[in-house]
């Protein structure tokens, strides 16, 4: 460490190191999209950094493997590259309630994690409201029980294939079970594994009258969030929402990951543009 007493020259190097780590710490978070594969030119066109595709179009089980080869090379031509996958868990594989088969479950996170580090892809989102769905009648907290242990060796796995899983908020229209980002920041610490974190959807928050200030308390845990108006899940800069409290909450924990627009498309060609420039004037605003 230099003293304060130190030489010019080592005061100078001390102040552009607290530069850089200051500007790193308040970078402006990159844009991503959910979007296909096959529609990398529009997005790279429209200034998207990366795009978050399905385990179901890209990875899963279910794919031949001659035809997760032809996927992996088109992986790899890609102008906007794939950075995470959503839509993880089938909504027959049960994670928790009486019809759960741990092995099916297991055999299954396997092929997934193996064909996610071939492919370079190192981040889950883990929402599958229809796997996690509580049955009616089920005991919530024997639920809660049943999803942290199947969690935690699901993370083991995860750590062997260098991916990180993130547990996503999902509204009560879409599951009965992990709704808000309180209640989703509450079960990653209860996993409490490195490659278990969290998601915080900025959409199904604003679903649930959850305010921007919980995000306050996920600083260490949150590491992807994604984002898209309240009333219909429209692209940013439709119903013109105002996101600027949530995005001034990120940034007052220092997060440092990506936002990507999870939303419903009349047209992707003409939306597609237009909503990134409504959400970064928005970023620019808060990050300035």
């Amino acid at each position: 460490m230099i003293s304060a007493g130190g030489s010019f020259t080592g005061k100078l190097m001390l102040l552009l190191l607290l530069c850089i780590a200051g500007a790193k710490l308040c970078a402006q978070p990159q844009i991503g999209i959910t979007a296909r594969l096959s529609e990398d030119s529009t997005l790279a066109r429209c200034g998207y950094a990366f795009i978050v595709e399905t385990v179901g179009n890209t990875v899963s089980p279910e794919i031949p493997d001659a035809q997760f080869e032809e996927k992996l090379t088109l992986m790899k031509d890609l102008q906007t590259p794939v950075y995470a996958l959503n839509v993880f868990i089938p909504a027959e594989l049960k994670l928790v309630g009486p019809d759960v088969s741990e092995t099916a479950l297991l055999a299954y996170t396997r092929k997934v994690l193996e064909r996610c580090q071939l492919a370079g892809i190192r981040l889950i989102v883990w929402g599958s409201g229809g796997a996690r769905r509580i049955p009616e009648g089920y005991p919530v907290k024997k639920a809660k029980r049943e999803f942290i242990q199947l969690a935690r060796k699901v993370a083991a796995q995860a750590a062997q294939y260098d991916v990180t899983l993130a547990l996503e908020n999902l509204n009560t229209q879409e599951t009965n079970f992990i709704n808000t980002v309180a209640e989703a920041l509450q079960v990653v610490k209860q996993v409490n594994h490195s490659n278990f974190r969290l998601c915080a959807d900025i959409y199904h928050m604003l679903r649930e009258n959850e305010p921007a200030a919980v995000l306050l308390k996920t600083k260490g845990y949150l590491v992807h969030c994604d984002i898209a108006e309240k009333e219909n899940r429209t692209p940013p800069g439709v119903a013109q929402d105002d996101f600027t409290d949530y995005l001034q909450a990120l940034k007052q924990t220092g997060y440092s990951g990506k936002i990507v627009l999870e939303c419903r498309w009349n047209n992707l060609v003409e939306q597609a543009g237009p909503a990134q420039v409504y959400l970064q004037q928005q970023i620019k605003q808060v990050w300035k």
